[in-house]
């Protein structure tokens, strides 16, 4: 799950890390109340959506007045915002962050998360912070500096000044940087976060380390701990399509193509995605119905797959056993039969009453297209779908 700038902010602060004196508005009024109440000779105002690239996407003004920020606020409240992060679809703008300008004499990255390879938390941090540390991140990955925290023991005093002398940080700043650093570890482990990236962390022209901006994302599995966060989804910010997945435990994820899939399983899930694309075709999501999952389950994740109009073939691929195939196959049946399909559905089964699967589907009287295996079952509903694309 993602959380808006704002809200991130409001998290790290109650562990002591700094951030800019700023309120969040959902109007052109209180875009001027707010401004005015900061008393900043130029304050910014931030369009808030789940993506980053902001700035050069027209999000991210400075106004010099409450006048002036109520102005600005009219014009980004309510527009599409296209970054790289946000695909062409782009994002409407509903909120923003109405926050104090500041004095910045550098910045900085740094970032928070889980290193798979090793299992453990990695803090990166880089003096090349700003807009352009994704270019910097392909073309020079050796200014990205790397800290590895054993779970056990947390980031330790020594770990924070080897980041803080790597980034060339005056001696002066040292000691604060360790405390911050620190207490941006200890919000990332407390929240069951998954990433955290300050971009920029600025040093303010007094001396101070203040995270300029502040991006969050926490592992769902955790969120059960986490009432207070769960409180802060935003729906507007998800795909519709996602949204309503999530309320019957299946795990969707809407993409760009034109095949959908239905799997059990999410290795098996990835595999289907790959053998669609090498068969030419492209997936129009990850669907993973779980290995438990019921006949209406099945059910509705067919009427979330139907609920795309860029789907144009659909390929069940599914191995039984939790999930029997004649379950499966009941659930297809019916979903087919409620939504009145119109698209073709390739269907590959094994397992657990595969037979009596395929004679379920053989039977509905519907034109369902069994598949031999999963190159099979690929090769035909990319040729369905219309072909190569």
């Amino acid at each position: 799950m993602k959380i808006h700038e704002y809200q991130a902010k409001a998290i790290l602060s109650r562990y002591g890390v700094t951030t800019p004196r700023g309120e969040v508005a959902f109007s052109k009024e209180e875009a001027r109340e707010a401004a005015a109440r900061l008393k900043s000779p130029v304050v910014v105002v931030k369009a808030q959506i789940h993506a980053g690239g902001r700035g050069k996407a027209g999000g991210v003004k400075l106004a010099r007045s409450a006048d002036e920020a109520a102005d600005i606020a009219s014009h980004i409240l309510g527009m599409k915002l296209v970054t790289p992060q946000t695909g062409p679809a782009g994002r409407i703008v509903k909120r923003l962050l109405i926050e104090e300008g500041l004095d910045i004499k550098r910045e900085l990255y740094l970032g928070l998360l889980v290193d798979r390879a090793t299992g453990t938390p990695v803090f990166m941090a880089s003096a090349a912070g700003g807009m352009e540390i994704e270019e910097v991140a392909k073309e020079n990955p050796g200014a990205i500096l790397h800290e590895n925290i054993h779970p056990a023991v947390g980031l330790q005093p020594y770990q924070a000044r080897k980041l803080a002398f790597g980034l060339g940080l005056p001696a002066e700043v040292i000691a604060n940087a360790v405390p911050f650093f620190q207490s941006l570890y200890r919000a990332f482990i407390d929240t069951d976060s998954s990433m955290l990236e300050i971009n920029p962390c600025v040093l303010t022209g007094d001396g101070r380390l203040v995270a300029l901006d502040a991006k969050m994302s926490f592992d769902d599995n955790g969120l059960y701990r986490h009432k207070d966060l769960r409180e802060l989804r935003d729906l507007d910010e998800e795909d519709p399509l996602e949204v309503e997945a999530s309320k019957y435990g299946l795990n969707y994820i809407k993409l760009d193509g034109s095949v959908a899939c239905m799997v059990n399983g999410a290795g098996l899930a990835m595999g289907t995605m790959d053998i669609i694309k090498y068969s030419g075709g492209s997936p129009a999501n990850f669907l993973d119905v779980g290995g438990g999952a019921s006949a209406e389950q099945v059910k509705n994740a067919f009427r979330i797959l139907m609920s795309d109009p860029s789907v144009k073939a659909v390929f069940i691929n599914i191995f039984g056993g939790i999930l029997r195939c004649d379950v499966l196959a009941t659930g297809v049946v019916a979903a087919a039969k409620d939504l009145q399909l119109k698209v073709p559905v390739v269907v590959r089964m094994e397992g657990t009453n595969v037979e009596l699967g395929q004679q379920i589907l053989r039977d509905s009287g519907l034109n369902f297209t069994i598949a031999s295996g999963m190159k099979d079952g690929a090769q035909k509903v990319v040729a369905l779908a219309g072909g190569a694309q």
